[in-house]
Order: structure tokens, then C-alpha cells, then sequence
């Protein structure tokens, strides 16, 4: 591990943007020789007392971001592909909260963090994709103020985490967001809990999360997901969770560029009985 942490124990850790800092002004542009270097994780961060089995709650106290973020734009870029054209990168700077796209339009900074999660069971996954360990999902609710929960699959549980949005809305349709390098600071707990993994905790929801080649797949693993929580971690019965889910349920899309697609089904937490933050 290039880290080890107690439980409860702050840390930082600094990150690359998914290019690893190799486009730097617009004259640079993504190659195919890059592909290796794509999303870098920061890590591994030994979490001390881990053991396969546990689930391991990160709370994201703090992202901080550099001054400028990139985005490169080319053909074969998802479902907009075929409407874009050529290969264009763009710098923008960031100044007082505020992330300029082009002349007359600035949008406010929102840093999310686009890749998170532990050692995976079994073979390793590339940091570019999502899963079950977490990963590349591109949940846009990953913010300073939210707590993600992951599977710990190997002794440690060996997270790590990058790939910092300044700005990104749901979908992440152009295959990037306002890609930026920055600094993350957390703080990791270990449970003996039933939540289903991967799930974001907002101040308002639980997001479940699952990711396949096919949105479809997507939602069948979270409906399933928050249903087996209302069920058996709330106590409701099948039904009477189907019918919360489709009354005040909501959802949502997270990426639909990376290797596997991923979704989010959001449950408000003011609709729980049991459910209390560790």
C-alpha cells in the first residue's frame, strides 16, 4: 500500500485529471497511446483492521481543484459521436468558483469525484471502468459532504480514487466532464453491514449503484439493490417496497461512456424507519 490509515483517521490524497496531465494547453490532443494512462487512481490506501466481508464507509470531507480544467472532445466520443467534429481540447480557467466554458458563459464549480472504490475480488479491474468495487462510476453525487459505501474484498481493502470533475452533469455524454487535477481529503470506517454496495449517502438520499454494458442491466442490479435494503434492512414487505420505490424513488443515470454504463436509484432517507448513519 502506498498508504496506511486507521479508521477515523483523516488523509489526503492528491490526484492527476483522467488525461495524468498529458493535455496542457489546446494544442494537445488524446492519443491512442495514452489509453493506459487514462483515470489514474491514487492509491492503494490501506485501511488498518480490514478484512474481506466488512464494508467500508469513506467520507469525503473536502475537494479542492486547480485553477483551470481541460476537456477533449473528438469523434467515437458515446452517443454524440456522430455530431462531433474532429478533435478539440479546451482549457478552462477556474476563478472565484466559477468555471469559464467560453466567452460569456461561466457555470458554477461543483467537484465530484469520478473514480473511487477498493481492490476488487478475483482479477483487477483498469481504474477506466466501474463495478461492483466502485470505480469508475461517475456518480455525480460524489461530493465533499456524502459518505460512500464500498465492499472491502481483500485484507485493507485497498481504496483509492481520482478522475475530479470541477463540473459534470448526469451522463457524462461527451465522455468527459471539466477534467481537473486536485486534492481529496477523507476519512474511512469499517462496518458489519447489510447496505448494498456500491451506495452514496447525501444529506437527503441513498443512492445504490450498478454498472453493466447495458442501461437496461443497469436498472434491473439497482431496483434490485434498494429493494433488498427496504426489505431487509427496513423490514418491508416485497410489495409495500415496490410501491415506495415507485412513489418517491427516483432513477437516475451516472455515465453512459465508460466501458460499462452505469445508473443510481435514489431512495429519500425521510421515508426510513430504521436507517441511522454510522
Amino acid at each position: 500500500a502506498a498508504l496506511t490509515v486507521r479508521p477515523g483517521e483523516r488523509f489526503v490524497v492528491e490526484t492527476e485529471d483522467c488525461y495524468s496531465g498529458n493535455l496542457r494547453t489546446p494544442k494537445d490532443r488524446f492519443t491512442k497511446a495514452m489509453w493506459p494512462t487514462v483515470n489514474p487512481a491514487t492509491g492503494p490506501i490501506a485501511i488498518s483492521g480490514a478484512r474481506p466481508g466488512q464494508t467500508l464507509r469513506v467520507d469525503i470531507l473536502r475537494i479542492r481543484t486547480r485553477d483551470h480544467a481541460v476537456m477533449c472532445v473528438e469523434r467515437g466520443a458515446g452517443a454524440l459521436a456522430a455530431h462531433i467534429r474532429g478533435i478539440e481540447t479546451t482549457i478552462h480557467p477556474i476563478r472565484k468558483g466559477m468555471l469559464a466554458v467560453r466567452a460569456g458563459l461561466s457555470v458554477r464549480v461543483r467537484p465530484m469525484i469520478g473514480v473511487i472504490g477498493c481492490a476488487p475480488a478475483g482479477k483487477a479491474v483498469p481504474t477506466g471502468t466501474p463495478g461492483e468495487h466502485g470505480g469508475n462510476m461517475d456518480c455525480n453525487d460524489i461530493r465533499a459532504g456524502v459518505s460512500v459505501y464500498l465492499p472491502v474484498a481483500a485484507p485493507g481493502a485497498l481504496l483509492a480514487m481520482g478522475d475530479i470533475h470541477a463540473v459534470m452533469g448526469d451522463g457524462e455524454v461527451c465522455i468527459c466532464g471539466a477534467e481537473v487535477s486536485g486534492e481529496i481529503t477523507a476519512r474511512a470506517a469499517l462496518l458489519k453491514s447489510a447496505l448494498p454496495t456500491p451506495c452514496v449517502e447525501t444529506k437527503t438520499h441513498l443512492l445504490f449503484i450498478g454498472s453493466a454494458l447495458k442501461l437496461d442491466d443497469c436498472e434491473r442490479i439497482v431496483l434490485a439493490k434498494a429493494h433488498r435494503f427496504l426489505t431487509e434492512c427496513e423490514g418491508l414487505g416485497a410489495n409495500d417496497a415496490a410501491r415506495m420505490m415507485s412513489l418517491l424513488g427516483d432513477l437516475r443515470v451516472c455515465q453512459v461512456v465508460d466501458p460499462l454504463k452505469t445508473m443510481k436509484f435514489a431512495v429519500p432517507k425521510s421515508a426510513l424507519r430504521r436507517w441511522q448513519p454510522a
